[in-house]
C-alpha cells in the first residue's frame, strides 16, 4: 500500500464584504487530480478574515447564517482592532466558524452527505482568497 500526498491551492474572488462561496467543485477537482483513491482531503484558508464551514447549499439557510454571525458579533462593536484596520467584527467573526475542514475521500470523491457542501464565508470583502487542499490516501 503507498501512501500519496497531493497539496494545491485554489484561488476564490469575493465579490461582497460578507458572503457564504460554495467551493466543493473546487475541492472535488482537486480530488480527482489527485488520483488518491481512498484518504482525506483537508481544506485550509489561509486568511484571518474567512472561514470554513460544511451545510446545506440553500439560499435561506444561507442569509441565515450571514445574518446571525452579524447579529452575534456587530459590526459596531467599539473594538480595539478597528482603530487598526477597521475590521475586528471580521476578525472575531472568522473565529467562530472553523480555519479548516477535513473530509473523507473513498473511491476518489469526496464523501459527503446529500444536501452538504464546503462553504469558504468570507468576512472582510471583496478579495481575492487562496484555499489549500491536501488530499491525503492511497
Amino acid at each position: 500500500m503507498r501512501r500519496l500526498v497531493t497539496t494545491k491551492r485554489i484561488s476564490v474572488s469575493t465579490e461582497r464584504h460578507a458572503e457564504a462561496l460554495d467551493i466543493t467543485d473546487k475541492i472535488a477537482e482537486v480530488v480527482q487530480q489527485s488520483k488518491i483513491q481512498n484518504g482525506v482531503a483537508v481544506v485550509f484558508t489561509t486568511h484571518t478574515t474567512t472561514g470554513l464551514f460544511i451545510n446545506e447549499r440553500e439560499s435561506g439557510l444561507i442569509q441565515d447564517i450571514e445574518t446571525v454571525l452579524a447579529q452575534i458579533v456587530p459590526a459596531a462593536g467599539g473594538y480595539l482592532h478597528d482603530r487598526v484596520d477597521d475590521n475586528a467584527a471580521s476578525h472575531i467573526q472568522s473565529i467562530l466558524l472553523a480555519t479548516s475542514v477535513a473530509i473523507p475521500v473513498e473511491s476518489g470523491r469526496l464523501v459527503l452527505g446529500t444536501w452538504q457542501s464546503v462553504f469558504l464565508a468570507e468576512r472582510d470583502g471583496p478579495r481575492r482568497r487562496t484555499v489549500i487542499v491536501t488530499v491525503i490516501g492511497e
